[in-house]
């Protein structure tokens, strides 16, 4: 019954994408009562009894009962965990094809790879997408005896696996594998010119772990395969020149901080120094993009922030996980900027052969399922792009976790000193506490301060993230301070009194349970959930608060905030509705930048799927039938006739595929790099239109099929003039005599889809930048009462509240933390105090 009226509770108040838990309720009580017989069976009979059920169409509703009972049986046999009915609720919504939400410490492993094997019963291969190697690896061991016993066959997939574990691993009915590399797998598949060089399976049925993650952060994040072609080293008078020009005279940041750009005063500097050329003459250009990207790595990109140097190696960091990106690297130099920068050997260039976006290929799968802890907020988006609808599983105990109101600063300074207090203070009790932090200089600079005041802690970032499972898995024992970057993904419970509940865990929940702090909310709240979710598993006590300030990088790049006459306490921190209120707002706004930078990516993305599929299928029938030879025997008659008298038709039909296969693949990769010059300039086609605004995604679509249009055409006629003069034996094609050759080396690697801004951070700058005066200094440098009417944009300047924007109006009581409704933000707090 809590179930149904959970479920019809979030009907009521329309939360996006959740759907009413009642049938599943249903059956989860008749799974119950079928429970009892199959207690009484041997191993060997709930094997042979869950081999009854095998089929290739799928399990009906009374065989889905059965096949439950019986993988509810072999949880508690193999691995020591009976499902809960909650889990059982989980597995079955993924066996229907939705994402589950199920918080942290509820049983989403065991639930979903029961899915998996319902699935696998039913006739279907399933892949079970993780976010990294260490989960793909753990979940598939340690849920591997459970399968066992169902008689349902496991592996798993990681970024060391060689071609053949991986051809091997993709057979099994159950593959745990990291999204990126089954991508990968997918892109060098597409370039094979022999069959049994491929290594995947077809697509089937995704059961997605970290489902909101993978599907909504991750989805814009292009996977790229690469042929070498070059090293990309910049020139040492350009990377010394650069550190000489100097912010605010030479160069100029946009507000976002996303886009660095030389003023006129510092071109002429670089020209002058450079001999006095001119940067903007044709013959100089590749000049410029060096300088250009040399600025760009050396002002805007941040050590221990965007990248770690670890191994003479410059490694990025994935902002979503807080880990090292061991596949990652920026594109078009800047790779080779940063390394110049930081005096690593440069590392060899390459031209994109592929890529697809992880929501491509998701979309390529049969069947779409997942689970997660925070899925419903994401519910619009994952029926937009996925069209999958969540499932909302209550926990199996109420969560009596207390989450107290954010705690709000005027400055940084402010903020961390208040938060080191707060924490020394919560330590003293002997309560275990996790710090969560937005990026490793973070962490470390927190670790330094948590020194100064003599807090023992430990530290988990991207420095150490090896260490993680052990560090995360003791956080709930009492007396432990963990400051870690980014929890979303890390996997690992954290249980009260350690990873075996066995270091004082009464102590623990006497103090309350699990404290988490947070040291700056993120850019959607979600984020914020999945930390706080750390704290109050299996109905255990626990807490949760996070500091933030006005100088937070979410508030100066996602909101104005300019007008505000905050009024903070001695302490720094601000109560008053409007400053609280401003807070919100950024968070709101930059969850829909985000989104739209998702539906963004997608629509430039889109039409080049539709265009790839035409070519994959062309290259297919190249690849496993005879079309290559049909169209060069037919073009070329006289040179094909008399090379199959000479040579024998196998070996001229195996030389002609593998002409055709290479210029498929070489206008392709040009067709790719046209795509991204275009896309990177096309929001300039939007100020040419005149009085008629051209859409830049209309701009680029209309530039893009043309570009396609003939590419097909052009590389069958590329084909036939090789053909013409290659270099063909007995013992086959010579691809470098012929022109022809394979990449010397490949290598895949994730990249951000566009480094230097996007069109979503340009309009949101230029919007910002339209009403934020000019003259505002950080916040850093401004005191309460430095606030002058002048410092309010003219048009709001004689405003009244209900004028204002509704975000920065006067809230109503309701809608404060209960110990700020009598607050009267009118009220200056240093007068009070006279």
């Amino acid at each position: 019954m809590a179930l149904k009226i959970a479920s019809r509770f979030r009907r009521l108040l329309q939360r996006p994408g959740s759907i009413d838990l009642g049938p599943y309720e249903r059956l989860t009580q008749l799974v119950g009562e079928a429970e009892e017989s199959v207690q009484s069976l041997t191993d060997e009979e709930l094997t042979e009894a869950v081999g009854e059920l095998r089929t290739t169409g799928g399990l009906h509703e009374d065989e889905q009962i059965e096949f439950l009972a019986l993988g509810r049986e072999a949880g508690h046999r193999a691995i020591g965990e009976r499902a809960f009915d909650g889990q059982v609720v989980g597995a079955l919504a993924m066996l229907q094809g939705r994402v589950v939400e199920m918080a942290t410490g509820e049983g989403k492993t065991l639930a979903g790879a029961i899915a998996a094997a319902g699935y696998a019963i039913g006739g279907r291969k399933v892949q079970v997408l993780a976010v990294n190697d260490y989960l793909a690896r753990r979940d598939a061991e340690w849920m591997g005896p459970v399968y066992e016993l169902l008689g349902v066959s496991v592996s798993h997939v990681g970024q060391a696996s060689t071609p053949e574990e991986r051809r091997e691993a993709y057979q099994a009915e159950v593959c745990y594998v990291p999204v990126s590399e089954v991508g990968f797998d997918v892109l060098r598949d597409r370039l094979v010119t022999d069959v049994a060089d491929r290594v995947t399976v077809e697509p089937d049925v995704a059961l997605v772990d970290e489902a909101d993650s993978v599907l909504i952060d991750e989805a814009r994040v292009p996977l790229v395969l690469a042929g070498a072609t070059r090293t990309e080293a910049l020139d040492d008078d350009v990377v010394q020149l650069v550190r000489t020009l100097r912010a605010g005279v030479d160069y100029e940041i946009d507000g976002d901080g996303r886009t660095v750009a030389l003023t006129d005063k510092g071109t002429d500097k670089v020209e002058d120094t450079l001999g006095g050329i001119n940067l903007y003459e044709d013959d100089n250009l590749d000049r410029l993009t060096q300088i250009n990207v040399a600025l760009h790595a050396e002002v805007l990109l941040r050590k221990d922030v965007d990248y770690l140097v670890r191994d003479g190696k410059v490694s990025l960091i994935n902002n979503n996980r807080g880990r090292i990106a061991k596949l990652q690297r920026w594109p078009d130099g800047l790779q080779a900027a940063v390394e110049a920068k930081e005096a690593v050997p440069v590392s060899d260039s390459g031209e994109v052969l592929d890529s697809i976006t992880v929501q491509a290929l998701v979309k390529g799968y049969k069947t779409l399922c997942g689970m997660t802890g925070t899925a419903v907020v994401v519910g619009e988006s994952l029926q937009e792009f996925y069209d999958v609808e969540v499932a909302v599983v209550p926990p199996n105990k109420p969560n009596v976790r207390k989450d107290d109101p954010d705690r709000l600063y005027l400055t940084v300074e402010q903020k961390n000193t208040a938060l080191v207090e707060h924490i020394a203070e919560v330590h003293e009790t002997g309560r275990p506490i996790l710090i969560g932090t937005h990026s490793v200089e973070e962490s470390e600079q927190l670790s330094d301060r948590l020194e100064a005041a003599e807090i023992p802690h430990v530290v988990l970032n991207a420095k150490n993230d090896a260490e993680e499972a052990g560090i995360i898995a003791e956080a709930g024992v009492p007396g432990t301070v963990t400051v870690s970057t980014q929890m979303a993904g890390r996997g690992t419970d954290i249980r009260l009194g350690g990873r075996d509940e066995s270091h004082d865990k009464e102590k623990a929940l006497e103090l309350g349970g699990l404290y988490v702090i947070g040291t700056g909310l993120h850019a959607s709240r979600r984020l914020d959930d999945q930390l706080r979710g750390r704290a109050g598993r299996q109905g255990d006590p626990g807490g949760s608060l996070f500091f933030a300030s006005l100088a937070d990088e979410l508030v100066t790049r996602y909101s104005v905030s300019s007008g505000l006459r905050p009024h903070p306490d001695d302490s720094g921190r601000l109560t008053d509705r409007k400053s609280i209120g401003v807070l919100e707002h950024a968070q709101r706004v930059a969850d829909g930048a985000n989104a739209e930078l998702h539906r963004t990516t997608w629509q430039y993305h889109r039409l080049t799927g539709q265009q790839r599929a035409i070519l994959l299928d062309t290259r297919e029938k190249v690849l496993t039938e005879d079309l290559a030879a049909t169209e060069l025997a037919e073009k070329a008659k006289e040179r094909y006739d008399e090379l199959v008298e000479e040579l024998g038709e196998d070996v001229v039909k195996d030389a002609v595929r593998r002409i055709a296969l290479h210029h498929l693949d070489r206008r392709w990769t040009d067709h790719l790099a046209y795509l991204a010059d275009l896309r990177e300039g096309i929001h300039l086609r939007s100020l040419s239109g005149g009085i008629v605004h051209l859409k830049p995604i209309d701009e680029f679509n209309k530039s893009a099929i043309a570009s396609f249009d003939t590419l097909i055409a052009d590389a069958w006629a590329d084909a036939v003039e090789t053909f013409k003069t290659a270099e063909i034996t007995a013992e086959g094609l010579d691809e470098e005599a012929s022109g022809v050759p394979r990449p010397t080396a490949t290598w895949t690697y994730l990249v951000n889809d566009n480094p230097f801004g996007t069109e979503a951070d340009r309009i949101l700058g230029r919007l910002r930048n339209a009403i934020k005066p000019e003259s505002v200094a950080e916040f850093e440098e401004i005191l309460p009462e430095e606030f002058d009417e002048d410092d309010l944009p003219e048009e709001l300047r004689d405003l009244d509240d209900e004028d204002l924007p509704e975000e920065l109006r006067e809230a109503d009581d309701e809608d404060l933390p209960e110990e700020l409704r009598e607050a009267d933000d009118e009220e200056d707090p240093k007068d009070s105090k006279k």
